[in-house]
């Protein structure tokens, strides 16, 4: 089997190469590049594993690169790398597509321990990326897709995962602390009042999809559950 490939993109090249000499440790490899532009190349070129980004770079912005590039490859592990410390920026890039987010300067057992994570959700064939199929909902976890009947439903990357932890857990209801777990799996945690709003936002979603039809409910005292039948 081949080592996982982890492509960063970062202008900090001292950094990069102590990021390497850190996965190398743990068997994995690193390509590293220093812009926006020759990351493009990269990921076309050499399809790694799981994507490294800062936030900052010299000829772009990291949060538009995230969306651009989750839209163009749905699996793609995605862990955002910034200076900046501000909470709205991490909810911000978890949003448009990141699936973890990490303010340098970071600890290096953490960045492995994320990386480490992420490689083991990304990894193909587990029973975690099989289809997800109720009466009338289709979830695939691989292309990041949510079809109700024949129609696309379009849920940000942060809907996307609610929902997924939900419908992974259906029947059973879910805290706020289960799903901050399922949208970021690092120490950061949003406000309890954030998962309300995105829930919110899933649940009338699914709702135009499918009217008359509900499948996420709330249970008081405990969180929110996925209801697979009608």
């Amino acid at each position: 089997m081949s080592k996982p490939l982890i492509l960063m993109v970062d202008d900090d090249a001292e950094l990069a190469d102590d990021v390497a000499e850190l996965l190398f440790r743990e068997g994995w490899a690193l390509h590293h590049v220093l812009t926006g532009g020759d990351g493009e190349k990269a990921l076309d070129r050499l399809q790694p594993d799981l994507l490294l980004l800062d936030v900052m770079l010299p000829d772009a912005h990291g949060l538009d690169l995230c969306r651009r590039w989750r839209d163009r490859f749905p699996a793609l592990g995605i862990v955002m790398l910034t200076a900046r410390g501000d909470p709205m920026d991490r909810v911000l890039g978890l949003e448009i597509g990141a699936d973890d987010y990490l303010p340098k300067p970071f600890e290096p057992r953490e960045l492995v321990a994320r990386v480490r994570a992420l490689l083991r959700r990304q990894a193909p064939g587990r029973v975690q990326t099989q289809l997800l199929r109720f009466d009338g909902l289709v979830i695939d976890p691989l292309q990041r897709e949510v079809r109700a009947g024949d129609a696309l439903v379009a849920l940000s990357t942060v809907e996307f995962k609610l929902l997924l932890a939900l419908a992974r857990s259906a029947g059973q209801p879910l805290d706020r602390d289960q799903l901050n777990a399922a949208v970021q799996g690092g120490p950061y945690r949003p406000l309890d009042r954030t998962v309300d709003v995105q829930v919110a936002r899933l649940r009338r979603k699914l709702a135009d999809a499918a009217p008359g039809r509900e499948w996420v409910a709330t249970v008081r005292g405990e969180g929110y559950v996925f209801l697979p039948k009608g």
